[in-house]
């Protein structure tokens, strides 16, 4: 069994049920959790919304909930909490600063477009937000151990999942833009999720009815199961499962590849090390 790491938890990008990629936003009804050194060409709409040091998001941030963005983040354009705000030393808005309850703002922030606050304003230098998400995180699994966390996130959207409001996560390093949505490791999508792009991660699962308007490309495994419907080729080094129901527009190529009876793939199929039929019993 592969050891795991105190901290392997960052590398897990996770899209919770419903989340929507669109033209210049990603959103969802759930917090947004993203890693550090991040970045994201698009918006960010969700409850919640944590983003990690030095990361740059070249559109807007707009939370129902708190704000909290690290030091030395930029921000392109606006960013709007509908509750507090937690602003970073060196943070840059391109935009304006709205928040509705107190503000926490760190020394040598730049607002081009300048705030406003309803509740008190205080300048001093929050807790850095990569510490922040860690204890965010153990509170939300209500688990006591940090090493604990890559487990269970490594098991969501398994049953357990049902039961719990996981955040939509975006790991450290990740890049995303118009053209591709590129993450170091695991991507899990949940269901009913639309997303715009072409997708890259080490892993990739993809939960039911979701839709993807462009290719998936994983080092390891990819997995589709049933309604979900894919624009674009599916490659992988390792293995392909495309389940009951799974519609692949574009090509399947993989080592090898296990094909549902009732799956359909436009395309061509290419499995060198072999291609194996899953019936129903």
């Amino acid at each position: 069994m592969k050891e795991r790491t105190v901290k392997n938890w960052h590398k897990h990008c996770l899209l919770p049920d419903g989340t929507e990629l669109q033209e210049h936003s990603i959103k969802t009804d759930r917090n947004i959790v993203v890693g550090e050194f991040c970045q994201i060409d698009y918006g960010l709409r969700g409850f919640d919304v944590y983003v990690g040091e030095s990361s740059k998001i070249r559109e807007y941030v707009w939370a129902r909930g708190d704000v909290r963005i690290g030091n030395w983040c930029e921000i392109g354009s606006d960013v709007i909490a509908q509750q507090d705000a937690y602003i970073g030393e060196g943070v840059k808005i391109a935009g304006r600063l709205v928040v509705s309850g107190a503000l926490d703002i760190g020394e040598k922030v730049e607002i081009k477009e300048g705030f406003e606050a309803k509740g008190d304003v205080e300048i001093r230098n929050p807790m850095p937000v990569f510490m922040f998400i860690i204890i965010y995180l153990m509170t939300l699994l209500g688990i006591e151990k940090e090493k604990e966390l890559d487990r269970i996130l490594d098991d969501l959207f398994s049953e357990d999942e049902e039961k719990m409001e996981i955040p939509l996560m975006i790991p450290a390093r990740s890049k995303l833009n118009l053209k591709v949505f590129t993450v170091p490791s695991t991507m899990k999508i949940g269901k009913g999720c639309r997303l715009h792009g072409n997708i890259r991660a080490g892993s990739i699962d993809v939960q039911e009815n979701t839709v993807i308007f462009g290719s998936l490309r994983a080092k390891n495994r990819i997995t589709v199961v049933t309604g979900v419907t894919v624009h674009g080729n599916v490659e992988s080094n390792s293995t392909v499962y495309v389940r009951k129901g799974a519609h692949i527009l574009g090509d399947v190529i993989s080592k090898s590849i296990v094909l549902h009876e009732d799956a359909k793939v436009d395309g061509i199929i290419e499995a060198p090390h072999g291609m194996r039929i899953e019936r129903d019993l």
